[in-house]
């Protein structure tokens, strides 16, 4: 080996420790603000007003909660109980006028609905449903939502638990759940629920509290729940709330596929085995020919529904003032 070449090798040699030394250039983490402000235009605030019987008769009520952008042509994810008998709803875009909605898609059961915006703004922030499936207690999370009112407002925690369906909520035995320390107060149910990274994992569904803040004990429903129930299978919001220990019908939201059909809704409180109950709507005894008297049943009617199409026959049949009566109508697939 010649002097010049045994020179280029001793110099090739001391460098090589450095160069590997030398870390790989690594691209800066989000910080929690970044990646609020990324998703945050996607987060709406969804303003009802419904009816509801008390013991004084009907009265009118406002309910204010949240929702999550998941499609450009205006599709918003929210909870049930928000918006699922309400007569009107309007959802306000960040920095937008409000805007008339409406549900085309409801899950009681599981307290998830969709609701369809009369307007989108330009240049739409969406934030596309996740697979929840991966994400594990001990996950950081956040939330953005108006609690008591106050729009975008942040929270952040982690998973503290996973629950599947009919486990931990007698209300909502479709749903599997997230628990999180994250704060939830009024206002926050139907907000979403992003991972560290962003991505939507879930939707406030409700807090468990003793003192009736927040404790520490919220609970979300999984995207995946969310995507199965409403995305990926067809729930028809009809507009009725229905108790399924008598088969009443508690009430009918103006302006709804049971309002055109002409199923009327309770106007008191009754008494009903030792039980307070509205009283003095339709009983609803058949829907598409299927007796309505146990979940099964409910099961049942909501599969057959699901391949009901616009220009079909939607019919039920009811007692009515003791009398039984057949209720049909065409199907519009609003």
């Amino acid at each position: 080996m010649t002097r010049r070449r045994a020179w280029r090798v001793l110099v090739l040699l001391l460098a090589l420790p450095l160069v590997c030394a030398s870390p790989p250039t690594r691209v800066a983490a989000e910080t929690l603000g970044e990646v609020y402000r990324r998703v945050n235009a996607s987060v709406v605030v969804i303003r009802g007003r419904g009816e509801e019987v008390t013991e004084g008769g009907v009265s009118r009520f406002r309910e204010i909660g949240s929702g999550v952008l998941i499609a450009p042509d205006g599709k918003i994810a929210t909870a049930a109980h928000v918006v699922h008998t309400m007569n009107e709803i309007v959802v306000e875009f960040l920095g937008e006028d409000p805007v008339p909605a409406r549900v085309i898609a409801s899950e009681p059961r599981a307290d998830v609905s969709i609701v369809q915006a009369s307007v989108v703004p330009r240049d739409v922030v969406v934030s596309k449903l996740a697979d929840s499936d991966p994400v594990r207690v001990g996950d950081a999370v956040f939330i953005v939502g108006a609690p008591y009112g106050l729009s975008h407002s942040l929270s952040a925690g982690i998973i503290s638990a996973r629950w599947e369906a009919d486990t931990v909520a007698r209300d909502f035995p479709l749903a599997e759940f997230f628990q999180t320390d994250a704060v939830i107060n009024t206002g926050n149910s139907g907000g979403p629920v992003f991972s560290r990274a962003g991505e939507l994992i879930g939707i406030v569904s409700h807090n468990i509290s003793q003192s009736g803040g927040s404790e520490g004990l919220g609970f979300v429903v999984t995207a995946n729940t969310v995507r199965k129930l409403l995305v990926e299978r067809t729930r028809h919001w009809y507009g009725l709330d229905l108790m399924l220990v008598n088969g009443a019908v508690a009430q009918v939201v103006k302006n709804s596929p049971a309002a055109d059909m002409g199923l009327r809704g309770g106007d008191r409180i009754g008494i009903v085995e030792g039980q307070k109950l509205i009283i003095g709507g339709d009983i609803l005894l058949s829907v598409q020919g299927i007796t309505v008297a146990s979940d099964d049943d409910i099961a049942k009617v909501l599969k057959s529904l699901e391949t009901l199409r616009p220009g079909q026959d939607l019919r039920v049949t009811v007692l009515r003032d003791k009398k039984v009566q057949h209720l049909s109508m065409k199907w519009t697939g609003r």
